[in-house]
């Protein structure tokens, strides 16, 4: 498929993530159809049409929306965007749906093209990085909160028509480009995901956690792990927004180059609207799981198969979990147990 007003375009998920590229590509012409499940947020937005507040403004988008039972095939250029651990139950209902000649664009967070592609083939799967802030707020009610470069990879690292053409569209939305590294960004987004977690054991700012010594520390072990990793699997690692995991390289001055990227990074979230990571969101307001088991647990299992010791990202995972059951609260105490659970 090449340019993409030629055909129309499923975005599965339409919440933070799947809402905006949805609204933004409806308004410059191209043939959208939001898929969600919650019945409330799809009558919303065919009834009042999807409202997007922040940095752009107010604005309402006349889009169309279906509820994921609804959908019928065959289905053309697909977006993914729910939440990781929605991942394969969506497969299931697309991978069948999905035409000769469609395929897959994962607009999400984690290592969901390895998900993606078991379903459909590597050949109908293209990654995507992401990275611009947004929060569904309410049925039909998204708020952007950061601007942010979007980049399209096909997973064998050519440049294709179709991944070119995925860049013109996306340019709608956010500025777009074509990469030919796009594991380097997705495993470089685990790097930086491995330190939102750790601030997400916690209520509280992100710069409340960063100006903390312990905070701060974990946070520094915790990248320093996921690096490790990632590097083991990427050649190069990409810089994801301002944050630059080669920063957490284990180098002389490691400890001046960590911390100065961390504190960057919270530098930039002082003054904005957003202080926290979604993931604090889902715990604290939305009280539902978190993508921790696609991105954190990948870390810890891709160590162990690699023989890379992630004891601060394990401890993490556990108390993620512990919160997300209810059996645990967002206590600064947790910071503590992280620390003595890995030995630091």
């Amino acid at each position: 498929m090449g340019e993409l007003r030629e055909s129309p375009i499923t975005i599965i998920g339409a919440g933070a993530i799947g809402g905006t590229v949805g609204a933004f590509l409806h308004d410059a012409g191209y043939d959208v159809t939001l898929v969600d499940i919650v019945p409330e947020h799809v009558q919303s937005m065919n009834e009042r049409g999807l409202r997007i507040t922040g940095v752009r403004g107010d604005r309402t988008f006349a889009v169309k929306a279906l509820l994921a039972d609804d959908v019928q095939g065959p289905l053309g250029v697909t977006f993914l965007c729910v939440k990781g651990h929605f991942t394969e139950p969506a497969m299931q209902q697309v991978g069948p749906l999905l035409a000769d000649d469609g395929y897959v664009l994962s607009l999400q967070n984690g290592m969901n093209e390895e998900i993606i592609a078991k379903h459909v083939g590597p050949e109908r799967t293209v990654g995507a990085f992401v990275h611009f802030g947004a929060d569904y707020m309410e049925p039909g009610l998204i708020q952007l909160g950061k601007e942010q470069h979007m980049f399209i990879g096909e997973l064998d690292g050519r440049v294709t028509p179709r991944a070119q053409a995925l860049q013109t569209a996306l340019n709608h939305v956010m500025p777009a480009h074509v990469t030919g590294n796009i594991w380097g960004f997705l495993w470089g987004k685990l790097v930086y995901g491995s330190m939102a977690f750790v601030t997400s054991c916690v209520d509280a700012p992100v710069p409340e956690i960063m100006d903390s010594d312990l905070g701060l520390r974990l946070c520094r072990a915790a990248a320093a792990e996921a690096y490790l990793v990632a590097s083991s699997q990427a050649s190069k690692l990409e810089m994801i927004g301002e944050f630059d995991p080669n920063m957490f390289a284990p180098v002389e001055n490691f400890e001046e180059r960590a911390n100065g990227a961390l504190l960057a990074m919270t530098d930039g979230m002082r003054n904005s609207v957003k202080q926290h990571m979604g993931i604090w969101r889902d715990l604290k307001i939305k009280k539902r799981k978190t993508e921790v088991d696609m991105q954190i647990a990948v870390l810890v299992e891709r160590g162990q198969a690699e023989g890379i010791a992630t004891p601060v990202n394990a401890a993490v995972l556990r108390t993620i979990h512990e919160i997300e059951d209810g059996k645990r609260g967002m206590e600064w105490s947790n910071f503590d147990e992280i620390a003595a659970q890995a030995g630091i």
